[in-house]
Order: C-alpha cells, then sequence, then structure tokens
C-alpha cells in the first residue's frame, strides 16, 4: 500500500514498519529497543508470526496460567514479555499491531494506561465502522461480547508502547494450553476460551484490517515507511532485551512446585 508523502503535512510524524511473519520475540526485541533508545514515534504492523508460541505478561506465572504438563510434552515456546498484561498463544492466524509514542505526540492524551487504551479504541473504532458490534470492554477488543484484540502496554517517563494481538484466526487445540486466568475480565462470565473468544476472519478479509490499521493511524500522523535496517541507525544507545524464552528448566520447576 503507497502512502502519499506529501498528505497530513503539520501531523507528528510516525515510522512505519510492516512485516510478515517476523518470530514475535524479534518482534518484542525491537519494540523495546525502540521504546527505550529511540525518541520518535512508530507503528509496526506484523502479519503473523510462525511457530506456535505462548507470550505471558512479565507478572504472568506459568503454574497460574499454563496447562504446564501440555506445553512441556509438547514443546511449546513460552516467552515472557516486557510489557504487562495478559496471556496470548500466538502463530501465524494472529496479526500484531503495536504503536509507541512519544508523550506529546497524541494531542490532550494523559499518558495512563486507560486514556491511552480508549485512544487506541477511538482509532479502531474507525477500522470496523459498519463491522460487527466493535468495542473496548475492560481492557479488551470484542465484537459483541467476544474477544478478538488483547492489549498491553509499557509507560515509562517520556514515552509508551501499546500493542495489540489480534485473532483473525486461531487453532483449537492451542487454546488448550491456557488455564482459565483467575483474574478474568467480568464480561468473560466464566467462559471457556472458545466460547469467549471469536475469530477476526468471519468479519474483515485480512489484508482489508491492516490495510484499513494503517489509513486509520493516517489520519493522525503522517506515515514514513521504514524497512527493518533503518533501527540500527536510529540510536547508538546500549540496549539489552528484557523478552525472553522460558527455559525448560523454569516451566518444570513450575509444574513441580504446583504439585507440591
Amino acid at each position: 500500500m503507497l502512502i502519499p508523502q506529501t498528505k497530513n503535512i503539520g501531523l507528528p510524524l510516525m515510522n512505519l514498519m510492516r512485516f510478515k511473519g517476523l518470530p514475535i520475540l524479534q518482534q518484542l526485541h525491537i519494540e523495546e529497543q525502540l521504546l527505550r533508545t529511540s525518541s520518535e514515534n512508530w507503528c509496526i504492523v506484523n502479519d503473523g508470526t510462525n511457530d506456535p508460541t505462548i507470550v505471558m505478561g512479565m507478572s504472568g506465572k506459568p503454574a497460574e496460567l499454563l496447562e504446564l504438563e501440555s506445553v512441556l510434552d509438547d514443546e511449546v515456546p513460552v516467552i515472557r514479555r516486557f510489557t504487562g498484561g495478559g496471556t496470548v498463544i500466538v502463530d501465524h492466524g494472529t496479526v500484531f499491531v503495536t504503536f509507541i509514542c512519544n508523550k506529546e505526540a497524541v494531542p490532550n492524551l494523559q499518558p495512563y494506561p486507560r486514556p491511552i487504551m480508549s485512544w487506541s479504541s477511538s482509532l479502531y473504532s474507525k477500522v470496523f465502522q459498519g463491522i460487527g458490534d466493535f468495542h473496548l470492554r475492560e481492557n479488551d477488543y470484542v465484537f459483541g461480547n467476544h474477544k478478538f484484540g488483547g492489549n498491553a502496554q509499557s509507560i515509562t517517563k517520556n514515552r509508551w508502547i501499546h500493542h495489540t494481538s489480534f485473532l483473525w484466526d486461531f487453532n483449537v487445540q492451542n487454546m488448550s494450553y491456557l488455564k482459565h486466568p483467575k483474574r478474568a475480565p467480568a464480561y468473560r462470565s466464566a467462559r471457556s476460551h472458545l466460547d469467549f473468544i471469536c475469530r477476526m476472519k468471519d468479519y474483515m478479509p485480512r489484508s482489508t484490517f491492516m490495510d484499513k490499521t494503517v489509513e486509520a493511524t493516517e489520519t493522525q500522523f503522517s506515515l514514513r515507511p521504514l524497512q527493518l535496517e533503518a533501527i540500527r541507525t536510529c540510536s547508538e544507545a546500549k540496549f539489552c532485551p528484557s523478552s525472553r524464552f522460558l527455559t525448560n528448566e523454569e516451566l518444570e520447576a513450575a509444574a513441580v512446585a504446583l504439585q507440591s
């Protein structure tokens, strides 16, 4: 999709990177690097990730969130990411969208979780206008009362990140690796994963969603497409990412502690 370079003069600049099948851990490392070492605004759109991978929030506890025996038996990778939020399993059916912004990038936006969530919801309202019954429920994007988008954030002194995993499609078997979380949104009403979530593909073509997301973002930012190589020169600051795979030893220890 071509983005007119002369459009939206006067709006804050935002760099746009689009990927297809970028490994989710690499994406998380890129995001954290841009949050902590760049002074520019960024939007990242990643169309799927190759291998099914469980991604937990920074404070997530495997024993409470995962069916550890199945995860270990099937050798499903588990990542602890640098942002908060819940646990998801992602694969080629997941579409990822991330916004990384300076605090002054969005006029009158207070840099706190709820205002940022509301801002993102208003942006996606443009994307889903006339499609399904889209709205924000607690911290989730839903059609009606079925979740299709999970959000997580991190806010630093001068910047914030808001990233979303969208369930364009999902493998039913993969959902069995996730336990019913102890802290669940009230609207879930104790429903199982399969009764709680829905597939975006039943509402909108995949490419249409990604293009409309870029178009909606362009109403608030002047977008500049960049390639991955650009971030290697965006900052010379030293950076050590905190998102990482959990080891089998860590998962096994959590399973043993659960049984004791």
